[in-house]
């Protein structure tokens, strides 16, 4: 399969579908940078460690890097995306419903907005797709199992991992620092904390970027006739434009979720918070490596849970804990539902 940056262009502008697959895509990438990646310097800005625009320049830098030389390094969560599902051997078929599955995920996206349902862009594209899979192989043969049960996995490690490794870095530091003058300590704690946000924002392009380089990546070999990416090498110029879209993404902003995730949920100290962003980041490492894809944004925020149960349970917000679990409640079967039956109508149409 040719996947030079020359046939790319060639290909997008004479295949209507891999055109709007990728502008679909893309346009994906661009809101995750916009709403997700916020929540990496949420905890950084909130305890003003630093000002909003310095941590939103930083953090599309990050997201920028992260994306690029995870990619480049260890591609198993792209990897995963795409060999999650079996789209069939018809590639054109396989096409429209790809494009189906991406539809579904703005069109869920946009009324979930409307009705106030928490969603989780992660969580939207596993469903689209696999909706759409076993709509265009008419049941669950669509569905790579053992590519899937990462996702479940991902799901119960995100937050376990995430509550756990925030309780336990946030011990640990108030352990070993506990004879330290507070003073000297905030200081410490204030370019550490800049330094954890830079790690979760390195991490969050390296898990959501990858996720949806993997489905651009799947486009293209249905647009050259392939079912599958099997053995073909993510190119480096795929990386740099999804790793671009995500920065300036990154770089419109987000502070009002900067304000949700930093403040609402709990109140931090700094030291608090390079626990939850040091611990968080730690999680998403891990599971990048596995090839799990995970939510950045339920790791990010069961670490900060974690890390407000080292001093007592009721300093949690559990208003937060509710909108997840509608998350998970909502999104699976809701966007899967829109994937399976746009799918089947774009076929009959397409």
């Amino acid at each position: 399969m040719d996947v030079s940056f020359g046939t790319f262009v060639s290909q997008v502008l004479s295949t209507p579908p891999l055109a709007l697959t990728t502008l679909l895509t893309l346009g994906v990438i661009f809101v995750n940078g916009w709403t997700d990646a916020p929540n990496a310097i949420a905890t950084c800005v909130t305890t003003r460690c630093m000002r909003v625009r310095p941590a939103i320049i930083m953090s599309a830098c990050l997201n920028f890097m992260g994306v690029l030389i995870m990619t480049h390094l260890n591609a198993s969560v792209a990897s995963t995306i795409s060999n999650m599902v079996d789209f069939g051997g018809n590639a054109d078929a396989a096409m429209v419903a790809l494009c189906a599955a991406l539809f579904s995920i703005v069109v869920y996206s946009v009324a979930a907005s409307v009705f106030g349902i928490p969603t989780s862009e992660s969580h939207s594209l596993i469903a689209g797709l696999t909706g759409a899979a076993i709509a265009i192989q008419g049941g669950l043969a669509g569905v790579n199992g053992d590519e899937w049960i990462k996702v479940i996995y991902g799901l119960v490690m995100s937050l376990l991992f995430g509550f756990g490794m925030g309780w336990i870095v946030c011990k640990a530091v108030t352990i070993v620092c506990a004879g330290l003058d507070r003073r000297r300590a905030d200081g410490f704690f204030r370019y550490a904390q800049i330094f954890g946000a830079g790690a979760m924002s390195f991490m969050h392009g390296a898990q959501d970027g990858q996720k949806f380089i993997g489905v651009l990546f799947l486009g293209m070999a249905f647009c050259n006739g392939q079912s599958s990416v099997a053995g073909v090498v993510i190119p480096v110029w795929l990386m740099l434009l999804c790793s671009a879209t995500m920065g300036i993404g990154t770089s419109v902003g987000g502070e009002p979720i900067i304000k949700s995730v930093g403040m609402d949920m709990v109140k931090l100290e700094k030291y608090q918070g390079f626990s939850a962003d040091l611990a968080s980041s730690l999680c998403l490492l891990l599971m990048t490596a596995l090839g799990i894809p995970v939510s950045t944004t339920h790791t990010k925020t069961s670490s900060i849970m974690g890390v407000g149960a080292v001093r007592r349970l009721s300093a949690i917000n559990f208003g937060v804990v509710k909108d997840m679990m509608l998350t998970w409640v909502f999104t699976f079967p809701g966007c899967g539902l829109i994937s399976f039956f746009m799918a089947k109508l774009f076929m009959f149409l397409f």
